[in-house]
């Protein structure tokens, strides 16, 4: 059995193999910074303004006064604990996904076993599934893993079936629209997203699932599966039981 949490590429995980976030709110991330910004160069200006003569502060521009500087000191303090809030709230939301393969017996055919893969949220909270994408790669196809594009599952399905892979009988792929929730289980009991025969295995040189979803505060993160990482003994690190 293999478990992965969220890698930091430093550990022995591949980054690939690691949660990243991708984009962050507009509305609740970036626009408490623009208002902080804003009133941080408004109170440059209402300094540099205090500093000049009183004879020039007669004159334009320096005759503008934008705002007073008690509420100006007061709309700081309530802005900057606004994106400090945020910032802290968006990391008590922010899902935890993870996945895990194991070797189980009877998920395609009585008596014999199949590489299951399932992903969870290790989160306190729900995560929405933004995109579910696919790629293949056959062994011995001269293709690089990155040269592959990303797909949704149907044209992986066909890749599997160049290769002479039949659905139900040799691999099950389990598709996630837009909108799924993942609930976040703060378990680890997973939600299968595919199990592969050994043929399957022998026949696939790799088999990604990137996850996408947003959290509750607008935030997305992605993930990706490599589902055929830990299936064969060549893949699995020395601490590992076989």
């Amino acid at each position: 059995m293999v478990d992965r949490g969220p890698g930091t590429g430093e550990d022995g995980v591949p980054i690939a193999d690691s949660q990243r976030r991708v984009r962050r709110s507009p509305l609740f991330f970036t626009g408490p910074l623009v208002l902080l910004a804003a009133l941080v160069l408004i109170l440059l200006w209402e300094i540099v303004r205090a500093n000049v003569s009183p004879g020039a502060r007669a004159e334009w521009p320096w005759r503008l006064q934008m705002m007073d500087m008690e509420a100006l000191g007061s709309l700081l303090a309530v802005a900057a604990g606004a994106v400090l809030a945020r910032a802290q709230y968006a990391r008590t939301v922010r899902p935890y996904l993870g996945w895990r393969g194991a070797w189980r017996e009877g998920l395609l055919a009585d008596g014999e076993p199949a590489w299951r893969v399932g992903v969870l949220n290790g989160g306190q909270h729900i995560a929405v599934i933004e995109k579910w994408e696919c790629r293949a790669v056959l062994r011995g196809e001269p293709v690089a893993e990155s040269a592959v594009p990303w797909t949704d599952l149907a044209e992986a399905v066909e890749v599997l079936a160049a290769g002479g892979l039949t659905s139900g009988r040799d691999y099950r792929l389990i598709a996630f629209g837009p909108g799924f929730p993942l609930v976040g289980a703060g378990g680890y009991d997973t939600v299968e997203a595919g199990v592969f025969s050994r043929r399957c295995v022998e026949r696939v040189e790799v088999l990604q699932i990137r996850v996408r979803v947003t959290d509750v505060v607008g935030d997305s993160h992605e993930r990706v599966l490599d589902c055929m990482r830990g299936s064969r003994p060549a893949d699995r690190e020395p601490d590992e039981a076989p």
